[in-house]
Protein backbone atom coordinates (compact mmCIF):
# COMPACT_ATOMS: atom_id res chain seq x y z
CA UNK A 1 0.00 0.00 0.00
CA UNK A 2 1.12 3.53 -0.47
CA UNK A 3 2.94 5.52 1.91
CA UNK A 4 2.59 8.57 0.43
CA UNK A 5 1.96 11.28 2.32
CA UNK A 6 4.22 9.10 5.33
CA UNK A 7 1.69 8.92 8.43
CA UNK A 8 2.80 10.98 11.62
CA UNK A 9 3.23 8.71 14.53
CA UNK A 10 2.56 9.67 18.45
CA UNK A 11 3.44 7.06 20.85
CA UNK A 12 1.80 7.50 23.94
CA UNK A 13 3.64 5.31 27.08
CA UNK A 14 1.31 5.52 30.20
CA UNK A 15 4.24 4.88 33.46
CA UNK A 16 3.47 1.75 35.64
CA UNK A 17 -0.05 1.30 34.66
CA UNK A 18 -1.72 -1.83 35.72
CA UNK A 19 -3.52 -4.21 32.58
CA UNK A 20 -7.16 -3.55 34.01
CA UNK A 21 -7.11 0.28 35.28
CA UNK A 22 -8.93 1.32 32.12
CA UNK A 23 -12.49 0.91 31.60
CA UNK A 24 -12.37 -1.08 28.04
CA UNK A 25 -9.72 -3.42 30.09
CA UNK A 26 -12.29 -4.21 32.89
CA UNK A 27 -11.78 -1.02 35.44
CA UNK A 28 -15.04 0.00 37.32
CA UNK A 29 -13.95 2.17 39.84
CA UNK A 30 -13.70 5.46 38.13
CA UNK A 31 -13.90 5.95 33.89
CA UNK A 32 -11.32 6.23 31.83
CA UNK A 33 -13.35 7.75 28.55
CA UNK A 34 -11.26 9.09 26.35
CA UNK A 35 -8.94 6.42 25.94
CA UNK A 36 -11.82 4.08 26.23
CA UNK A 37 -12.81 6.27 23.12
CA UNK A 38 -9.53 5.86 21.18
CA UNK A 39 -9.58 1.78 21.83
CA UNK A 40 -13.29 1.80 19.90
CA UNK A 41 -11.47 3.85 16.79
CA UNK A 42 -8.78 1.41 16.62
CA UNK A 43 -7.01 -1.61 17.92
CA UNK A 44 -7.32 -3.02 21.23
CA UNK A 45 -4.36 -5.74 22.16
CA UNK A 46 -5.36 -8.50 24.55
CA UNK A 47 -1.98 -10.19 24.46
CA UNK A 48 0.54 -7.27 24.37
CA UNK A 49 3.62 -7.56 26.82
CA UNK A 50 6.08 -5.09 27.96
CA UNK A 51 9.61 -6.23 27.46
CA UNK A 52 10.47 -5.84 30.93
CA UNK A 53 9.12 -5.86 34.64
CA UNK A 54 10.78 -2.67 34.96
CA UNK A 55 10.82 0.67 33.22
CA UNK A 56 14.19 1.90 31.58
CA UNK A 57 14.89 -1.72 30.44
CA UNK A 58 11.51 -1.59 28.58
CA UNK A 59 12.30 1.94 27.29
CA UNK A 60 15.74 0.54 25.61
CA UNK A 61 13.55 -2.16 24.04
CA UNK A 62 11.26 0.29 22.90
CA UNK A 63 14.10 2.86 21.17
CA UNK A 64 15.71 0.44 19.41
CA UNK A 65 13.41 -2.75 19.13
CA UNK A 66 15.83 -4.74 20.33
CA UNK A 67 15.71 -6.84 23.78
CA UNK A 68 17.41 -4.69 26.30
CA UNK A 69 20.04 -7.35 27.28
CA UNK A 70 22.05 -6.28 24.20
CA UNK A 71 23.23 -3.20 26.00
CA UNK A 72 25.12 -3.00 29.61
CA UNK A 73 22.43 -0.35 30.35
CA UNK A 74 19.46 -2.69 29.68
CA UNK A 75 20.74 -4.96 32.77
CA UNK A 76 20.32 -2.55 35.24
CA UNK A 77 16.88 -2.64 35.86
CA UNK A 78 15.90 0.14 36.75
CA UNK A 79 19.14 2.30 35.50
CA UNK A 80 19.06 4.58 38.63
CA UNK A 81 22.74 5.20 40.08
CA UNK A 82 24.62 4.05 37.29
CA UNK A 83 22.56 6.11 34.95
CA UNK A 84 26.10 8.20 34.64
CA UNK A 85 27.80 5.52 33.33
CA UNK A 86 25.17 2.99 31.29
CA UNK A 87 22.53 4.90 29.21
CA UNK A 88 21.50 3.99 25.61
CA UNK A 89 24.71 5.18 23.63
CA UNK A 90 24.21 7.85 20.95
CA UNK A 91 25.87 6.13 18.54
CA UNK A 92 23.41 3.11 18.10
CA UNK A 93 20.27 3.71 15.67
CA UNK A 94 16.80 4.14 17.24
CA UNK A 95 13.06 4.47 16.26
CA UNK A 96 13.46 8.45 16.36
CA UNK A 97 17.15 8.83 14.81
CA UNK A 98 15.99 6.42 11.88
CA UNK A 99 12.46 8.55 11.18
CA UNK A 100 14.63 11.90 11.91
CA UNK A 101 16.94 10.74 9.07
CA UNK A 102 14.16 9.56 6.18
CA UNK A 103 12.73 13.61 6.58
CA UNK A 104 10.21 13.14 10.17
CA UNK A 105 10.72 15.99 12.49
CA UNK A 106 10.70 14.51 16.00
CA UNK A 107 9.89 15.24 19.78
CA UNK A 108 10.40 13.37 23.05
CA UNK A 109 8.32 14.79 25.44
CA UNK A 110 7.77 13.68 29.26
CA UNK A 111 10.06 10.99 30.66
CA UNK A 112 13.66 9.81 29.29
CA UNK A 113 15.26 7.44 31.95
CA UNK A 114 18.20 6.09 29.53
CA UNK A 115 21.09 7.76 31.13
CA UNK A 116 22.09 11.41 32.42
CA UNK A 117 23.49 14.31 30.94
CA UNK A 118 26.66 15.05 29.69
CA UNK A 119 27.05 11.88 27.80
CA UNK A 120 23.40 10.36 27.32
CA UNK A 121 20.01 12.04 26.39
CA UNK A 122 17.60 12.89 23.82
CA UNK A 123 18.67 15.45 21.57
CA UNK A 124 21.66 12.49 21.25
CA UNK A 125 19.81 9.69 20.05
CA UNK A 126 17.26 11.05 17.70
CA UNK A 127 14.78 13.33 19.30
CA UNK A 128 15.09 16.85 17.84
CA UNK A 129 12.82 18.29 20.81
CA UNK A 130 12.93 17.46 24.60
CA UNK A 131 10.80 18.63 26.98
CA UNK A 132 10.38 16.42 30.45
CA UNK A 133 12.67 14.88 32.85
CA UNK A 134 15.55 12.74 32.00
CA UNK A 135 15.18 10.57 35.30
CA UNK A 136 13.02 7.81 36.64
CA UNK A 137 10.54 9.55 38.94
CA UNK A 138 9.72 13.38 39.44
CA UNK A 139 7.34 14.80 41.80
CA UNK A 140 4.11 16.36 40.26
CA UNK A 141 3.83 19.49 41.44
CA UNK A 142 7.65 20.33 42.75
CA UNK A 143 9.31 18.77 39.29
CA UNK A 144 11.88 17.31 42.19
CA UNK A 145 13.85 14.52 41.02
CA UNK A 146 13.93 10.69 42.45
CA UNK A 147 17.12 8.88 44.16
CA UNK A 148 20.33 9.75 42.81
CA UNK A 149 19.76 12.66 41.09
CA UNK A 150 22.01 15.92 41.90
CA UNK A 151 19.82 18.33 40.81
CA UNK A 152 16.80 20.58 42.65
CA UNK A 153 14.73 19.79 39.86
CA UNK A 154 14.77 17.07 37.25
CA UNK A 155 12.95 19.48 33.96
CA UNK A 156 14.54 20.06 31.12
CA UNK A 157 13.44 22.18 27.61
CA UNK A 158 16.57 20.55 26.07
CA UNK A 159 19.46 20.12 27.65
CA UNK A 160 18.98 23.14 29.70
CA UNK A 161 16.84 22.90 33.38
CA UNK A 162 13.91 24.69 33.09
CA UNK A 163 11.04 26.23 35.58
CA UNK A 164 7.19 25.42 35.47
CA UNK A 165 4.14 25.62 37.38
CA UNK A 166 1.83 23.26 37.83
CA UNK A 167 0.42 19.10 37.67
CA UNK A 168 3.19 17.40 35.81
CA UNK A 169 0.54 15.42 33.71
CA UNK A 170 -0.81 18.87 32.77
CA UNK A 171 1.89 20.22 31.40
CA UNK A 172 3.05 17.01 29.47
CA UNK A 173 -0.16 17.71 27.73
CA UNK A 174 -0.07 21.44 27.20
CA UNK A 175 3.85 21.04 26.10
CA UNK A 176 2.50 17.77 23.21
CA UNK A 177 -0.69 20.24 22.23
CA UNK A 178 2.13 22.72 21.48
CA UNK A 179 4.01 21.00 19.90
CA UNK A 180 1.66 19.35 17.22
CA UNK A 181 0.12 22.97 16.48
CA UNK A 182 3.71 24.30 16.27
CA UNK A 183 5.03 21.74 14.38
CA UNK A 184 6.69 21.78 10.68
CA UNK A 185 3.35 21.74 8.40
CA UNK A 186 5.58 20.00 5.49
CA UNK A 187 6.81 17.19 7.14
CA UNK A 188 5.75 14.67 8.91
CA UNK A 189 6.51 14.15 12.42
CA UNK A 190 6.73 11.40 15.29
CA UNK A 191 5.78 12.28 19.00
CA UNK A 192 6.65 10.50 21.84
CA UNK A 193 4.72 11.30 24.55
CA UNK A 194 6.17 9.51 27.81
CA UNK A 195 4.13 10.43 31.03
CA UNK A 196 5.35 9.52 34.47
CA UNK A 197 1.35 8.72 35.49
CA UNK A 198 0.77 6.87 37.74
CA UNK A 199 4.40 6.39 38.40
CA UNK A 200 4.56 7.12 42.49
CA UNK A 201 4.65 9.83 44.10
CA UNK A 202 0.95 9.10 44.91
CA UNK A 203 -0.58 12.59 44.53
CA UNK A 204 -3.57 13.70 42.52
CA UNK A 205 -3.99 16.88 40.51
CA UNK A 206 -5.55 18.08 43.29
CA UNK A 207 -3.00 17.60 45.94
CA UNK A 208 -0.44 20.01 45.93
CA UNK A 209 -0.19 20.52 49.47
CA UNK A 210 0.63 16.64 49.90
CA UNK A 211 3.26 17.20 47.07
CA UNK A 212 5.18 19.79 49.09
CA UNK A 213 5.31 18.10 51.89
CA UNK A 214 6.53 15.01 50.73
CA UNK A 215 10.19 14.15 52.43
CA UNK A 216 10.40 10.70 50.70
CA UNK A 217 9.57 10.78 46.90
CA UNK A 218 8.97 6.78 47.53
CA UNK A 219 6.06 7.81 49.28
CA UNK A 220 5.62 4.33 51.29
CA UNK A 221 2.91 5.61 53.84
CA UNK A 222 0.89 7.56 50.61
CA UNK A 223 -1.84 7.10 48.63
CA UNK A 224 -5.10 4.96 48.31
CA UNK A 225 -7.56 3.67 45.52
CA UNK A 226 -9.33 6.97 44.85
CA UNK A 227 -6.12 8.86 44.95
CA UNK A 228 -4.59 6.46 42.61
CA UNK A 229 -8.02 7.03 40.78
CA UNK A 230 -7.02 10.61 40.10
CA UNK A 231 -4.08 10.27 38.72
CA UNK A 232 -5.45 7.56 36.06
CA UNK A 233 -8.30 9.86 35.01
CA UNK A 234 -5.51 13.13 34.80
CA UNK A 235 -3.71 10.70 32.84
CA UNK A 236 -6.62 9.65 30.08
CA UNK A 237 -7.93 13.82 30.24
CA UNK A 238 -4.19 14.55 29.25
CA UNK A 239 -4.10 11.62 26.32
CA UNK A 240 -7.41 13.39 25.17
CA UNK A 241 -6.49 16.63 25.11
CA UNK A 242 -3.56 15.84 22.52
CA UNK A 243 -6.36 14.18 20.35
CA UNK A 244 -8.29 16.75 20.63
CA UNK A 245 -5.38 19.21 19.16
CA UNK A 246 -4.72 16.32 16.57
CA UNK A 247 -8.34 16.71 15.71
CA UNK A 248 -8.20 21.02 15.19
CA UNK A 249 -5.12 20.60 12.91
CA UNK A 250 -7.04 18.08 10.92
CA UNK A 251 -4.38 15.19 11.26
CA UNK A 252 -6.30 12.30 13.15
CA UNK A 253 -7.27 10.17 9.57
CA UNK A 254 -3.23 10.02 8.94
CA UNK A 255 -1.68 9.58 12.49
CA UNK A 256 -0.83 6.69 13.70
CA UNK A 257 -1.50 6.89 17.76
CA UNK A 258 -0.06 4.19 20.08
CA UNK A 259 -0.50 3.93 23.91
CA UNK A 260 0.85 1.28 26.35
CA UNK A 261 2.39 1.17 29.18
CA UNK A 262 6.49 0.65 29.99
CA UNK A 263 5.39 -2.42 32.53
CA UNK A 264 2.67 -3.90 34.88
CA UNK A 265 1.05 -1.82 37.29
CA UNK A 266 2.46 -1.16 41.28
CA UNK A 267 0.78 -1.44 44.49
CA UNK A 268 -2.71 0.22 43.99
CA UNK A 269 -3.16 -0.94 40.41
CA UNK A 270 -5.75 -3.11 38.95
CA UNK A 271 -4.34 -5.98 36.98
CA UNK A 272 -6.89 -8.65 36.84
CA UNK A 273 -7.26 -11.78 35.92
CA UNK A 274 -3.28 -11.92 36.28
CA UNK A 275 -1.91 -11.78 39.14
CA UNK A 276 1.91 -10.42 40.09
CA UNK A 277 2.28 -6.58 39.64
CA UNK A 278 5.89 -4.51 38.25
CA UNK A 279 8.88 -6.19 39.14
CA UNK A 280 7.71 -10.05 38.80
CA UNK A 281 7.38 -12.04 35.45
CA UNK A 282 3.95 -12.99 36.52
CA UNK A 283 1.41 -11.72 33.62
CA UNK A 284 0.69 -8.94 35.92
CA UNK A 285 4.05 -7.40 36.00
CA UNK A 286 4.37 -7.44 32.09
CA UNK A 287 1.01 -7.57 30.19
CA UNK A 288 -0.18 -4.31 29.63
CA UNK A 289 -2.90 -2.68 28.11
CA UNK A 290 -2.36 -1.21 25.02
CA UNK A 291 -4.11 0.64 21.90
CA UNK A 292 -3.75 1.47 18.05
CA UNK A 293 -5.58 4.03 16.39
CA UNK A 294 -4.84 4.40 12.31
CA UNK A 295 -8.19 5.70 10.54
CA UNK A 296 -6.58 5.67 7.42
CA UNK A 297 -5.36 1.79 7.43
CA UNK A 298 -6.50 0.42 9.97
CA UNK A 299 -10.02 -0.89 10.76
CA UNK A 300 -11.44 -0.97 14.52
CA UNK A 301 -10.48 -4.75 16.00
CA UNK A 302 -10.06 -6.41 19.15
CA UNK A 303 -6.66 -8.28 18.36
CA UNK A 304 -5.58 -11.75 20.19
CA UNK A 305 -1.87 -11.29 18.14
CA UNK A 306 0.82 -11.72 21.29
CA UNK A 307 3.02 -8.65 21.13
CA UNK A 308 5.86 -6.67 23.05
CA UNK A 309 7.34 -3.56 23.40
CA UNK A 310 10.28 -4.09 20.86
CA UNK A 311 7.69 -4.80 18.11
CA UNK A 312 6.96 -1.50 17.76
CA UNK A 313 10.07 0.25 15.98
CA UNK A 314 9.73 -2.75 12.97
CA UNK A 315 6.67 -2.09 12.90
CA UNK A 316 6.20 1.83 12.84
CA UNK A 317 9.14 1.86 10.60
CA UNK A 318 6.96 -0.17 8.44
CA UNK A 319 4.05 1.96 8.24
CA UNK A 320 6.44 4.67 7.41
CA UNK A 321 8.10 2.59 4.85
CA UNK A 322 11.58 3.11 6.52
CA UNK A 323 14.03 0.22 6.63
CA UNK A 324 15.89 -0.60 9.67
CA UNK A 325 19.25 -0.15 10.37
CA UNK A 326 20.76 -3.39 8.81
CA UNK A 327 24.08 -3.46 11.40
CA UNK A 328 21.04 -3.48 14.19
CA UNK A 329 18.32 -6.00 12.88
CA UNK A 330 15.49 -6.01 15.08
CA UNK A 331 14.88 -8.69 17.47
CA UNK A 332 10.87 -7.10 17.69
CA UNK A 333 8.36 -8.19 14.37
CA UNK A 334 6.39 -5.47 12.35
CA UNK A 335 3.10 -7.11 13.34
CA UNK A 336 1.08 -4.78 10.33
CA UNK A 337 0.41 -8.01 8.33
CA UNK A 338 -1.45 -9.21 11.16
CA UNK A 339 -3.52 -5.78 11.79
CA UNK A 340 -4.37 -5.59 8.08
CA UNK A 341 -5.64 -9.16 8.05
CA UNK A 342 -2.95 -9.86 4.88
CA UNK A 343 -1.27 -12.57 7.99
CA UNK A 344 -3.17 -14.62 10.45
CA UNK A 345 -2.52 -14.34 14.01
CA UNK A 346 0.73 -16.17 14.75
CA UNK A 347 1.66 -17.82 17.97
CA UNK A 348 5.01 -15.88 19.42
CA UNK A 349 8.17 -17.04 21.04
CA UNK A 350 9.33 -14.17 23.85
CA UNK A 351 11.74 -14.29 26.66
CA UNK A 352 12.39 -12.11 29.76
CA UNK A 353 14.89 -12.18 32.43
CA UNK A 354 15.12 -10.37 35.75
CA UNK A 355 17.60 -9.95 38.44
CA UNK A 356 15.10 -10.07 41.57
CA UNK A 357 14.63 -13.62 42.69
CA UNK A 358 16.78 -14.45 39.35
CA UNK A 359 13.46 -14.75 37.50
CA UNK A 360 13.08 -16.46 33.96
CA UNK A 361 10.13 -16.72 31.47
CA UNK A 362 9.20 -17.97 28.44
CA UNK A 363 6.24 -17.52 26.19
CA UNK A 364 6.04 -20.06 23.98
CA UNK A 365 2.58 -19.98 22.01
CA UNK A 366 0.03 -20.55 24.98
CA UNK A 367 2.60 -22.24 27.34
CA UNK A 368 4.73 -19.91 29.63
CA UNK A 369 8.13 -21.11 31.45
CA UNK A 370 8.30 -19.63 34.76
CA UNK A 371 11.62 -19.46 37.09
CA UNK A 372 11.80 -17.36 40.69
CA UNK A 373 14.89 -18.28 42.79
CA UNK A 374 14.71 -22.78 42.09
CA UNK A 375 11.20 -23.43 41.80
CA UNK A 376 9.53 -23.78 38.20
CA UNK A 377 6.44 -23.55 36.95
CA UNK A 378 4.40 -24.69 33.54
CA UNK A 379 1.21 -22.80 32.59
CA UNK A 380 -1.07 -22.56 30.03
CA UNK A 381 -1.80 -18.84 30.16
CA UNK A 382 -4.70 -19.11 27.31
CA UNK A 383 -6.88 -21.08 29.86
CA UNK A 384 -4.75 -20.10 33.34
CA UNK A 385 -4.62 -16.06 33.25
CA UNK A 386 -4.17 -16.45 37.31
CA UNK A 387 -1.16 -18.67 36.67
CA UNK A 388 -2.28 -21.12 39.44
CA UNK A 389 -2.41 -24.78 37.77
CA UNK A 390 1.59 -25.80 37.32
CA UNK A 391 1.37 -27.89 34.77
CA UNK A 392 5.30 -28.99 34.70
CA UNK A 393 4.78 -32.94 36.16
CA UNK A 394 2.16 -33.29 33.55
CA UNK A 395 4.27 -31.74 30.28
CA UNK A 396 8.02 -32.20 31.73
CA UNK A 397 8.80 -32.56 28.22
CA UNK A 398 7.22 -29.46 27.54
CA UNK A 399 9.25 -27.50 30.36
CA UNK A 400 12.53 -29.17 29.20
CA UNK A 401 12.21 -27.86 26.10
CA UNK A 402 11.71 -23.94 27.31
CA UNK A 403 13.92 -24.53 30.06
CA UNK A 404 16.95 -25.10 27.39
CA UNK A 405 15.34 -22.60 25.07
CA UNK A 406 15.73 -19.91 27.62
CA UNK A 407 19.39 -21.31 28.48
CA UNK A 408 19.99 -20.74 24.55
CA UNK A 409 18.57 -17.29 24.14
CA UNK A 410 20.07 -15.97 27.66
CA UNK A 411 23.47 -17.16 26.38
CA UNK A 412 23.72 -14.50 23.53
CA UNK A 413 23.26 -11.22 25.65
CA UNK A 414 25.13 -9.53 28.48
CA UNK A 415 25.09 -12.02 31.55
CA UNK A 416 23.69 -10.71 34.87
CA UNK A 417 26.81 -11.04 37.13
CA UNK A 418 27.08 -10.32 40.61
CA UNK A 419 28.35 -6.49 39.74
CA UNK A 420 24.81 -6.16 38.11
CA UNK A 421 22.58 -7.19 40.86
CA UNK A 422 24.42 -5.37 43.30
CA UNK A 423 23.10 -1.84 41.28
CA UNK A 424 20.15 -0.13 40.33
CA UNK A 425 17.72 -1.38 43.07
CA UNK A 426 15.65 1.70 44.63
CA UNK A 427 13.58 0.80 47.42
CA UNK A 428 10.26 0.22 45.42
CA UNK A 429 11.52 -2.99 44.63
CA UNK A 430 13.44 -3.59 48.11
CA UNK A 431 9.63 -3.10 49.24
CA UNK A 432 8.10 -5.62 46.92
CA UNK A 433 11.12 -8.26 46.43
CA UNK A 434 9.14 -10.59 48.76
CA UNK A 435 5.75 -10.88 46.15
CA UNK A 436 7.22 -13.69 44.35
CA UNK A 437 8.23 -15.53 46.92
CA UNK A 438 4.87 -15.16 48.53
CA UNK A 439 3.00 -15.99 45.00
CA UNK A 440 5.51 -19.25 44.98
CA UNK A 441 4.79 -20.67 48.24
CA UNK A 442 0.84 -20.30 47.62
CA UNK A 443 1.37 -22.81 44.99
CA UNK A 444 3.83 -25.03 46.58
Amino acid sequence: MSQNPSPNIIFILADDLGWADLGVYGQTDFATPHLDALAAQGVRFTQAYSNSAVCSATRFALITGRYQYHLRGGLEEPLVRTAHKYGLPPEHPTLPSLLRDAGYETALIGKWHLGSLPTFGPLKSGYQHFFGNYGGAIDYFTHKPGVGEAVPRDLYEGEVPVERVGYYTQLLANEASSWIGQRSADKPFFLSLHFTAPHWPWVGPEDEAVSRGLTDLFHYDGGNLQTYGRMVQSLDAAVGQVLQALEQQGLSENTIVVFSSDNGGERFAKTWPFTGQKTELLEGGIRVPTLLRWPARLRPQVSEQVTISMDWLPTLLAAAGVAPDPAYPPDGENILPVLEGQAPVHPRQLYWRYKAQRQRAVRDGDWKYLKINDNEFLFDVALDTLERANLKHQHPEVIERLRAQWLAWSAQFHPITDEVMTHGVTPDIQADRYAPERATRERI
